[in-house]
C-alpha cells in the first residue's frame, strides 16, 4: 500500500526525558488520522517533527513515498503539510486577515494586495463554514474564533496534509460539532487530516483510524469503528479508566460566597458584559455555570477572583465584604482560582514547577523567612505535590513550565490551587486540553473538595462535564443568568436551549 506520510523509526529526546521512542506512523490519502495518547505521551513532539520544528534523532520521513528533509515549518508547507497549534501561533495585535496572509503574502510595486486575499479569505470561509471577521484584530475575538484563523491559514495556503493539535481544547459544543463536520469536508476533499485528541468522543464521530501513544511509545494502531472507548481508554492509560463520574449525593450547608446584582464592563472594554448577576455558592456543593464562551463567564470569574474592576453590585465572601479587596487578600481569605487562560492567569512559564507551585504563598512563613526564600522547602513541596498530582516532566521540581504539556502546565495550577485549601475553589474549565485519565482524577479531587466540606464554582463549556460533576448548574447568555437546572434531571438538549437564548426564566 502507499502512504501520503510515513514516519519511519522516529526517535525524539529531550534532557531526562524519551519523548518518542522509535515510532513508525504510516497514514493513508484522505483519511482522518487520530492520535491518541496521554498529556506526555508525545503526540505533539511527534507532529512537530513532521511539521518541521524539531529534528529526530533518528528516524526518517516520507512523503508520498518520497524521502523528505523537513528542517522547518516552510519546508513542511512546501510538501503541502499545514498545522494547527494546541496554544495559537497568531500575532495579537494583527488583524485575522493579516494573519492568514502572514509570510505568503501577495505583493505588487512593494504594497501589499489585501484586497486579493480579502476576497480568497471570505471564500474559503464561507465555503467551511468558518464565518470571521477579518477586520477584527485578534486580541478582540474568542479563541474559537481564533483557532477558525488558524485553520483559514493551512486552507490559504492549499495544505493537503493538515494537523490539528488538540483542535477543541478550547472550542464549545457547537463549535466542535462544526468542526467535526469541517474535518469530514475536507477529507472527503483528498485532503489528509492528523488529528492529536484524548477525547475518544470525537475520535468515535470523525476518525478512520487511530494510533495510541502512551510514554513515548506506539502501542497500536487500530480502525476506529472496531474499537470501544473502554478498549482505547485502556490502551491510552495501561489500565482501567472510570469514563463517568462517580460522586455521592451533595450535603450543601452555610453560604459561602454571596454575589449581589453584579454589573462587570467586558475586559475587552466594549460595554457591559455582566448585567445584573446575583447568586449563593455554599459549603459542599458544585455550582456549575455553563454557557457558551463570551456570554460572560470570563468577566464574571474576573470579577469575583479581583483580576478586574466591578461597575456596582457586591461580592460577599464567609461574610466578608470583598468586592474592591485584592487578589491577595482573597487569596489569603481562602478563595482559590483555577483560571481559564492558564498561560496569561495561571502560570508564570519561565519559573520552574518549584517555583510556580509556591506562586500564592512564597511569602508565607513557610516558605521565607526574613524575605529570603527556604528553597528546601520549597523543593520539598514541589516533590511532594508532583507524586500526588502526577505531573509528568523531564526534570521533575527544576522543569521550566514552559517546556511541559499542557496538560501537565495544568495539573500543576490545580496542585498548587487545592494544596492551599481554600474554602472557595472556582474551577474554569480545569479539564480543557486534558486526557481522560487526568480528567478522571481532577473530576475526583473537585469531588472531594466538595465532600470535604468547600465550596465549589464550576464554570465549563463541556456538556458531559456540566452534566456529570455539578449538583447544581446557572445558566449564562449575553451577561445574565437566564436558567437554573438540576443536573438529575435536566437534559444537554434543554441545557443547549437556555446556552443558546432559546430558552429562558427568571433566576431566583
Amino acid at each position: 500500500m502507499s502512504y501520503v506520510i510515513e514516519m519511519l523509526n522516529i526517535t525524539k529526546e529531550f534532557p531526562g526525558i524519551i519523548a518518542n521512542d522509535d515510532i513508525t506512523l504510516q497514514i493513508e490519502k484522505g483519511e482522518i488520522h487520530a492520535l491518541l495518547g496521554e498529556n506526555g505521551a508525545g503526540k505533539s513532539t511527534l507532529m512537530s517533527i513532521l511539521f518541521g520544528l524539531y529534528k529526530p534523532e533518528k528516524g526518517h520521513i516520507k512523503i508520498n513515498g518520497q524521502e523528505a528533509k523537513i528542517h522547518n515549518p516552510n519546508d513542511a508547507n512546501r510538501f503541502g503539510i499545514g498545522m494547527v497549534h494546541q496554544h495559537f501561533k497568531l500575532v495579537h495585535n494583527f488583524t485575522a486577515l493579516e494573519n492568514v496572509m502572514l509570510g505568503v503574502e501577495s505583493v505588487k510595486n512593494g504594497f501589499l494586495q489585501m484586497d486579493e486575499a480579502r476576497v480568497r479569505i471570505l471564500e474559503l470561509s464561507k465555503r467551511y463554514n468558518l464565518f470571521i471577521e477579518p477586520d477584527h484584530l485578534i486580541s478582540d475575538i474568542t479563541v474559537g474564533m481564533q483557532q477558525r484563523v488558524e485553520i483559514l491559514k493551512m486552507l490559504y495556503r492549499e495544505n493537503d496534509i493538515l494537523i490539528f493539535d488538540e483542535p477543541t481544547a478550547v472550542l464549545t459544543p457547537q463549535e466542535i460539532d462544526e468542526l467535526m463536520k469541517i474535518m469530514k469536508n475536507l477529507a472527503s476533499e483528498g485532503k489528509t487530516i492528523l488529528f492529536i485528541t484524548h477525547k475518544l468522543n470525537e475520535i468515535k464521530a470523525v476518525a478512520d483510524r487511530v494510533s495510541v501513544l502512551r510514554k513515548g511509545k506506539l502501542i497500536n494502531t487500530v480502525n476506529v469503528k472496531d474499537s470501544s472507548k473502554e478498549f482505547l481508554s485502556e490502551m491510552m492509560v495501561g489500565r482501567k479508566v472510570q469514563l463517568e463520574v462517580d460522586k455521592s449525593e451533595a450535603h450543601p450547608t452555610d453560604v459561602v460566597l454571596e454575589v449581589k446584582h453584579l454589573q462587570v464592563k467586558s475586559h475587552l472594554g466594549i460595554r457591559n458584559s455582566v448585567h445584573d448577576v446575583s447568586f449563593s455558592v455554599k459549603k459542599g456543593e458544585i455550582l456549575c455555570i455553563a454557557g457558551i464562551e463570551g456570554n460572560g463567564q470570563t468577566d464574571l470569574v474576573y470579577a469575583l477572583s479581583g483580576l478586574t474592576k466591578i461597575e456596582s453590585g457586591q461580592v460577599i465572601f464567609k461574610g466578608k465584604d470583598v468586592t474592591h479587596k485584592s487578589i491577595r487578600f482573597r487569596t489569603d481569605l481562602g478563595m482559590g482560582h483555577i483560571p481559564e487562560d492558564r498561560h496569561k492567569h495561571g502560570l508564570v512559564l519561565d519559573y520552574n514547577v518549584a517555583q510556580n507551585l509556591i506562586l500564592k504563598t512564597y511569602h508565607t512563613q513557610e516558605f521565607q523567612k526574613f524575605g529570603f526564600l527556604n528553597m528546601k522547602k520549597m523543593n520539598e513541596n514541589a516533590e511532594s505535590l508532583i507524586q500526588r498530582f502526577d505531573i509528568r516532566s523531564g526534570k521533575g521540581s527544576q522543569s521550566m513550565t514552559r517546556s511541559m504539556s499542557g496538560g501537565n502546565q495544568q495539573k500543576v495550577i490545580v496542585a498548587r490551587e487545592i494544596y492551599n485549601n481554600p474554602d472557595l475553589l472556582i474551577a474554569v474549565q480545569p479539564t480543557r486540553g486534558l486526557d481522560v485519565g487526568a480528567i478522571e482524577y481532577i473530576h475526583k479531587q473537585l469531588i472531594q473538595e466538595r465532600d470535604n466540606g468547600k465550596a465549589v464554582l464550576l464554570v465549563s463549556l463541556e456538556l458531559s462535564e456540566v452534566m456529570n460533576v455539578s449538583d447544581r448548574i446557572l445558566v449564562m447568555y449575553e451577561g445574565e443568568l437566564v436558567g437554573q437546572a438540576d443536573p438529575k434531571v435536566v437534559t444537554q438538549q434543554e441545557l443547549g436551549l437556555y446556552m443558546s437564548g432559546s430558552k429562558r426564566e427568571v433566576v431566583a
